[in-house]
């Protein structure tokens, strides 16, 4: 076992004095080892002066006692190890004194650092509840870098774009509040700033859009990929610069629209053309209703003009087919410029008209998106500036294609194919191209009831010299007079193929239409016509036959009509018939 002095004065750092340690451990264990001292309330030195007294003399006893020395020695080594012990006993006082002295500074710091710690905790709450009130308000008003970078250095995309829709939205935030609140440091300090970066936006936004639009103008273009990747692709760029700068973008969407304007009006102008060389069938005076059949058609001049292929001016055909086609897509105009088959009336029209159409509903559908700040109105006046010369152009090509033309049923079909537009526009819901429209049913149905009385005065003008012609006829090929005579008059086939194709074109037809007026005209004079050419058929009986033969041929023809003007002359010619 280790001995505790030494313990003691390694813990107190105390060097050992020549051993005296070692020595008065000894003497200590030494007094231990003998028993406990009573020293009688003696102290030290008189109780061993005492002790020296009492120590027989030797020569009276028979056992010689223990030197003084002895006893000396070893009280001498008990006081040293005694005052040692002291020694390290005040050493120890002092290191606890000390180590209680630090302990109480170490409490008093913990205890400050406590009061810190509630302090920061509390300080920490409140400024969360700050952020939590402050931050939004904060977020509303603040941009990043990369947002300013975007908008002051990056090219035009979408993150320009993003970029934009956000510092809108700071910006209106910051109006917003300046205006509520009064003289907040914070956002008379960021106005400048905001307003500053809103300058170099729209600086970029017309640079931008201007380029594009002078790319419009550039020979060859198609207007429909620049208007889908540039225009449409970054449509907030306009919105936004007309509610930052509405007169820039009145000037910039009038460029625009003045543009486009040539754009349309310079490509339509090369369509018409292109259309206008089509080759037509010719219809003239012959083929009307009451006209002789026309002599044979020959190159007078001996030129190399390639002669027009004869035509049926009566039978609708194959015509209709244009009407119940499923390919809305307008002939190309180099396909135009190389056709060597000749044409009818409906074919050029169709063509403009379809073409005009289609590029009418695209070019609203990309003014809607585009000038979206605007209202309903604004677009649409927008769009029919942009499209009036070419509607111009087009009322002009029709009424070119229309005025000294006798195809009565070409003139027809040309109003369905007008009205099958009018139906597409309105189904498309495009109502800029209403006056197109109008104008083009003003032009067509003034010409159509023109050739139906052209067609009337031809029947009034027939003479019954030509039924006497159709008897020779019969005669010629072994017939008699009588049964010659009672056959249908040439005059019945031309009516009843003439009166199939308009009831055919009219089997949808309103009642306010002028088909019907100017049907009935027609059909009084093709009955007065057949009355005329009965009394060369002989006595009544055979007038009878001669009538009842062409009104039956009539209701023959146009048996298979639809339509409620088609039943109104059916039911009247089956009258007749039972006459």
């Amino acid at each position: 076992m280790a001995d505790p002095v030494k313990v003691l004065r390694s813990i107190l750092d105390i060097e050992d004095s020549k051993g005296g340690g070692d020595r008065a451990g000894t003497a200590l264990y030494a007094t231990e080892e003998d028993g406990e001292i009573d020293f009688g309330g003696l102290s030290l030195e008189e109780f061993a002066t005492q002790d020296l007294a009492r120590i027989p003399n030797p020569g009276h006893g028979a056992e010689s006692p223990a030197p003084v020395g002895t006893h000396r020695e070893k009280y001498e080594d008990l006081h040293t190890a005694i005052a040692e012990c002291d020694e390290v006993l005040k050493h120890v006082e002092i290191s606890l004194t000390n180590f209680q002295t630090e302990l109480g500074q170490v409490s008093v710091e913990i205890e400050n650092l406590q009061a810190r710690s509630m302090q920061l905790s509390a300080k920490l709450d409140n400024r969360r509840n700050v952020e939590k009130l402050l931050g939004p308000a904060v977020e509303e008003v603040t941009l990043s870098p990369s947002t300013v970078r975007a908008i002051t250095e990056g090219p035009i995309d979408e993150n320009f774009v993003r970029a934009l829709n956000e510092t809108g939205a700071r910006s209106a935030g910051v109006d917003t509040k300046s205006k509520n609140a009064d003289h907040v440091k914070a956002l008379e300090d960021l106005k400048p700033l905001l307003d500053h970066l809103n300058a170099r936006a729209i600086e970029r936004i017309r640079d931008y859009l201007v380029s594009q639009i002078k790319a419009l103008r550039s020979p060859q273009i198609n207007a429909q990929v620049i208007q889908q990747r540039s225009f449409l692709r970054y449509k907030d760029l306009f919105g936004y610069l007309s509610r930052h700068h509405a007169v820039l973008a009145d000037e910039i969407g009038q460029a625009y629209v003045n543009t486009m304007k040539w754009y349309y009006l310079s490509n339509f102008t090369r369509y018409q053309q292109a259309l206008s060389g089509l080759p037509m069938h010719a219809f003239d005076q012959y083929d009307l209703l009451g006209a002789e059949p026309a002599p044979a058609r020959r190159n007078v001049l001996g030129g190399s003009k390639t002669p027009v292929p004869p035509h049926d001016a009566f039978s609708l055909g194959r015509r209709i087919d244009i009407l119940k086609s499923k390919n809305a897509a307008a002939l190309p105009a180099y396909l135009a410029e190389d056709q060597k088959v000749a044409q009818n009336l409906e074919i050029p029209l169709r063509n403009f008209n379809q073409a005009l159409i289609d590029n009418v509903c695209a070019e609203y559908a990309v003014a809607t998106e585009l000038f979206s700040s605007s209202s309903f109105h604004q677009v649409s006046r927008r769009v029919t500036e942009i499209f009036e010369p070419t509607f111009s152009l087009g009322q002009q090509f029709i009424k070119q294609l229309v005025e000294n033309s006798l195809d009565c049923l070409g003139v027809l079909l040309c109003v369905r194919l007008n009205q099958h537009g009018a139906f597409e526009l309105q189904r498309r819901k495009v109502p800029v191209a209403d006056s197109y429209i109008n104008y083009t049913n003003m032009v067509l149905w003034p010409r159509f009831q023109i050739v139906m009385d052209m067609h009337c005065d031809s029947l009034r003008r027939v003479s019954t010299h030509s039924n006497r012609a159709a008897s020779a006829a019969f005669a010629l090929v072994g017939g008699n007079d009588t049964s010659a005579s009672v056959a249908p008059h040439a005059i019945t086939q031309r009516f009843g193929q003439f009166l199939r194709g308009i009831l055919t074109l009219s089997s949808d037809a309103g009642d306010d239409e002028p088909v019907s007026n100017s049907l009935a005209r027609l059909r009084a004079e093709y009955e007065a016509v057949m009355v005329k050419l009965a009394k060369g058929a002989g006595d009544a009986t055979n007038r009878a036959k001669f009538l009842y033969n062409n009104y039956s041929l009539v209701l023959t023809i146009i048996s298979d009509t639809q339509g409620k003007l088609a039943e109104e002359q059916k039911d009247h010619f089956g009258t007749l018939m039972r006459k």
